[in-house]
C-alpha cells in the first residue's frame, strides 16, 4: 500500500513539474556526456599506451663512419664487431633485468627494411642515400617501457654509442595533447555536475514547496519523514536516470559514427575505444547520476520537510 502511494505521489509530482523535470534531464544529459567523454578519452590514452609501449623499442645508434657530434664517436669510425659485442655484453650484464631482447640491425638491413620504405628510392631531402650512409644499431626490447632512463644512463657514455633513443618520445606529444583534452573535458564536466546538483536541488525544493499543504496533511496522519520525502527523491532520480541513459546512448552513437565508422577505418595503426568501452563505463555513469540526484534531493529537502 505504501509503495503504491509513493509511486502515485511521484507520478503526480512529475506531471505537475514537467518543465523542471525536463531541465534536470537535459542538464544531467549534458553533464554526463562530458564526464563520459573525459573517461573515454582517458581510456583511449591508456589503450594506445598499452599497445604502443608494448611495441616500441629503445634504439641504440652506433657511431657512423665519419664525423659525429657525439664525444663517444671521436675516432670517426664505426665500432668493430668486437666493440659491438662488448656493448651487447654490457647490456646483458648490467641491464639483464631491464632488457628482454637485443636485436642487431646492420646498415644494409636498416636501409632495406626501414629507410627505403619510408623514403622510396632512398631519396631524402633532395639527396639519394645508400646503405653506406646509414648506421648500425641495436634494438632493445624492455621488460618495462618505463625503464628507459636506466638503459640510457648505462649506454649513453659507452664508446661506440652515438645516441640512445626511446621511441616513446615519438608518441609523448600526442599523449600530451590528449591529456590536455581530457583535462578540459574534466573541468567542463565538473562545472556541469555542479550545475546539475544545484538545479536538481532547486527543482525538488520547488516541487516540495508547491505541495506544502499536502505534505502537512500527510504528517498529521502519521506519515514518516521518509515516506514524505521519497516521492520527491524519486522524482529527481527518475529525471537523472533518463538523462544519464540518454548520455550513454549519445556517447555510443558518437563512438559508433565518428570512431568506429571513421577514425578506426582511416587510422588503422592505432587502437581505438569502441562500443564495448561505452557499455563498460555506462553502469558507472548511470549509478553516478542516480547517486548525485538522490544526495542533492536529500540535502535540499531537509530545510523544507522538517518534522
Amino acid at each position: 500500500m505504501r509503495f503504491r502511494f509513493v509511486l502515485s505521489e511521484t507520478w503526480t509530482s512529475i506531471k505537475r513539474n514537467g518543465s523542471m523535470i525536463l531541465s534536470v534531464m537535459l542538464v544531467t544529459f549534458i553533464s554526463f556526456v562530458f564526464i563520459g567523454a573525459s573517461v573515454l578519452m582517458q581510456a583511449q590514452i591508456t589503450k594506445a599506451k598499452g599497445t604502443w609501449y608494448d611495441k616500441v623499442e629503445v634504439v641504440v645508434w652506433l657511431c657512423p663512419d665519419g664525423t659525429s657530434q657525439s664525444a663517444n664517436c671521436a675516432s670517426g669510425k664505426a665500432p668493430t664487431t668486437d666493440e659491438i659485442m662488448d656493448i651487447q655484453d654490457t647490456i646483458k650484464e648490467e641491464l639483464h633485468n631491464e632488457v628482454s631482447k637485443i636485436t642487431y640491425v646492420s646498415k644494409q638491413q636498416f636501409f632495406d627494411d626501414t629507410f627505403t620504405k619510408q623514403y622510396p628510392g632512398g631519396v631524402y631531402q633532395g639527396r639519394t642515400l645508400t646503405a653506406d650512409d646509414m648506421q648500425d644499431s641495436l634494438r632493445l626490447k624492455l621488460t618495462n617501457a618505463e625503464k628507459y632512463q636506466q638503459v640510457s644512463e648505462v649506454l649513453s657514455g659507452k664508446t661506440g654509442v652515438e645516441e640512445v633513443q626511446d621511441q616513446r618520445q615519438i608518441f609523448e606529444p600526442v599523449f600530451a595533447v590528449l591529456n590536455r583534452g581530457t583535462a578540459v573535458t574534466v573541468v567542463l564536466a565538473a562545472v556541469m555536475v555542479l550545475v546539475a546538483i544545484m538545479l536538481t536541488g532547486t527543482t525538488i525544493r520547488m516541487s516540495a514547496a508547491s505541495r506544502k499543504n499536502e505534505t502537512e496533511i500527510m504528517r498529521l496522519v502519521g506519515a514518516s519523514n521518509w515516506i514524505i520525502q521519497l516521492p520527491f527523491i524519486l522524482e529527481g532520480v527518475i529525471a537523472s536516470l533518463i538523462g544519464s541513459i540518454l548520455s550513454c546512448a549519445a556517447l555510443a552513437g558518437i563512438v559508433k559514427i565518428f570512431v568506429e565508422g571513421s577514425l578506426a577505418q582511416t587510422i588503422t595503426w592505432m587502437p581505438f575505444v569502441n562500443i564495448g568501452t561505452v557499455l563498460l563505463i555506462s553502469p558507472a555513469l548511470i549509478a553516478g547520476a542516480i547517486l548525485l540526484s538522490a544526495v542533492a534531493s536529500l540535502i535540499s529537502l531537509r530545510k523544507y520537510l522538517k518534522a
